[in-house]
């Protein structure tokens, strides 16, 4: 290339690039997001002390919630296991594995900012046909009289466009050689390398209003794993609650059946001294039975519990068998319950959290619709070499280049911009709507949580009163009964009424627990700023990238 050329050609690229930058400082059209505030809450929570005076009542204060809300329950076996869940849940991996795709899609949305560049290079062995383009020009000697092209027309002169009989070997006449303006093509290579660049000026902010959808939809995710972690940790408690509740229930039930077969031996030995009839015989076996037959449920109950703990840590059905068969006590409430402020209820959600980064996320893909009306600017080049022999690719006459703006106008569309427009507005407005009412049931949840987690302790209290003094009245029917003062019926009735008694005790006090499980969970109770590592799944994550 002619240094003047090459002059030449710097500035016309110089003249491009000025005309462009400027426009990289262009304005974001579409709305802003401004982060939402929650349209209604509380000054203070309601429904914080029982309606009716308990004994041992948990009441709750504004102090800020420990994310290891299940310490308080002083139970060692039950901060183990969540421990290990955080880890060990699918269904956690399965969200941080939603994670990861959510960044990389931001990363493959925050490479649309930067110009691509992409080198190629080529080799081909090439034969034009004679009926094809080579066919326009006309062989040298032809006349024209106004006829066609492809062929001789007649009339027509031609004139020689180059040395007559020349071919790629210097030898006329070469087989598969084309004439063309008295020369002729024969087969030929072609070798070609180079470099081609595009970049898309993000003139109306359509990039940077993608990449902040992006961005949210991170945020989305995030928040969105965050909600798994605190209903699995919720979920571990109530299971493991349970469990303990139902291992107390089997308990109650044989220390009941125990002592309905103490009364059947009793009556037995009365019958054979003929101080009784068999009448209270028989109604003492069909009370031992009707007892002995609660035990085969609940021991069922037991094995689904722990199945659903193993299945919460991602083992085989039994795994833990031998490490929660043996009975303990329901893990008690603490006397104070934590609950912090309502105010920053929002902030410790998960689902509000993640709602709003949707809303977010839906306010600025409006952006992205309203950009589709402006034109779309972008600026291309390209560099290359090209020759026919393979000598010649270090030449500089061998280099071609092109470089210039190119600018797209949307004219005509059918309506599909208005359309998209129109929906994104509408998804925006359900995004919000969705804030709203996310913000509204968490309230709810709150509320509803603490009233049950109240009035369960109410009745708790009244059940303890009624279990002494059921276990009285039996104690008292029994030795009147071997008095001879009373019936046998008498000890049933007596009997009964202390095994309802003692099991809606322990229904109760499962329930207050339970209840403050929910409580916690409503509360947002296990949000953490720094989400726990996952060992095993980033070990799994590890081992599946090195298998690629």
């Amino acid at each position: 290339m002619r240094r003047s050329d090459r002059i030449f050609a710097y500035r016309r690229l110089r003249r491009a690039l000025a005309l462009t930058l400027p426009l990289l400082g262009a304005c974001t059209v579409g709305p802003d997001y401004a982060p939402e505030k929650p349209w209604w809450q509380p000054s203070s929570w309601t429904s914080t002390k029982p309606t009716a005076p308990v004994e041992k009542a948990s009441l709750v204060d504004n102090a800020p919630i420990d994310p290891k809300w299940w310490d308080q329950f002083q139970d060692p076996e039950l901060t183990s296991l969540e421990q290990r869940v955080i880890g060990e849940n699918f269904d956690l991996r399965i969200a941080d594995m939603r994670l990861g795709e959510s960044r990389s899609q931001l990363g493959v949305t925050q490479a649309s900012q930067y110009p691509i560049l992409n080198a190629d290079g080529s080799f081909s062995h090439q034969y034009l046909s004679p009926n094809g383009v080579v066919g326009l020009f006309p062989p040298a000697g032809a006349t024209s009289s106004g006829g066609g092209f492809g062929g001789i027309a007649p009339g027509t002169t031609a004139t020689s466009f180059g040395s007559t009989g020349a071919s790629a070997s210097g030898a006329g006449g070469t087989l598969g050689a084309i004439p063309v303006g008295g020369t002729t093509i024969p087969p030929f290579n072609l070798y070609q390398y180079g470099f081609d660049a595009a970049w898309e000026i993000d003139f109306w902010g359509q990039i940077r209003r993608q990449v902040e959808a992006a961005k949210a939809m991170v945020q989305a995710t995030e928040d969105q794993r965050r909600d798994a972690l605190v209903s699995i940790e919720a979920e571990m408690a109530r299971d493991y609650i349970n469990l303990r509740g139902t291992q107390r229930t089997l308990a109650i039930t044989q220390e009941n059946l125990d002592s309905a077969n103490q009364s059947l031996d009793l009556t037995r030995q009365r019958a054979s001294g003929g101080l009784t009839t068999d009448l209270d015989v028989a109604n003492a076996e069909a009370q031992a039975s009707n007892i002995a037959a609660q035990l085969p449920p609940l021991r069922a109950q037991e094995t689904e519990l722990i199945n659903a703990i193993s299945q919460l840590l991602g083992k085989p059905p039994g795994a833990l068998k031998a490490e929660l068969a043996d009975a303990k006590p329901i893990p008690p409430v603490p006397p104070k319950v934590p609950m912090g402020l309502p105010s920053e209820l929002a902030r410790r959600r998960p689902d509000i959290r993640a709602a709003e980064a949707s809303l977010h996320a839906a306010t600025a893909q409006i952006g992205v619709a309203v950009s589709n009306f402006f034109p779309n600017v972008s600026l291309t080049g390209s560099f290359g070499i090209a020759a026919l022999n393979a000598y010649q690719l270090g030449s500089l006459r061998s280099m071609q280049y092109g470089v210039g703006p190119t600018v797209s106008l949307p004219i005509f569309q059918g309506g599909q911009l208005v359309s998209q427009l129109a929906l994104r507005k509408q998804q925006q407005k359900e995004a919000a709507l969705t804030y709203q009412k996310t913000v509204l049931q968490a309230l709810n949840d709150v509320d509803n949580s603490l009233t049950a987690y109240n009035t369960e302790q109410q009745r708790e209290d009244e059940l303890t009163k009624t279990v002494s003094a059921a276990r009285r009245a039996l104690d008292l029917a029994r030795q009147r009964y071997v008095q001879g003062v009373a019936t046998f019926l008498d000890v049933l009735t007596a009997q009964s009424v202390l095994l309802g008694a003692e099991l809606q005790l322990a229904q109760s006090t499962t329930l207050v627990s339970t209840n403050l499980v929910l409580l916690y969970k409503a509360l947002g109770g296990g949000w953490e700023q720094a989400y726990p590592e996952q060992p095993q799944a980033q070990t799994a994550q590890k081992t599946s990238e090195r298998s690629l």
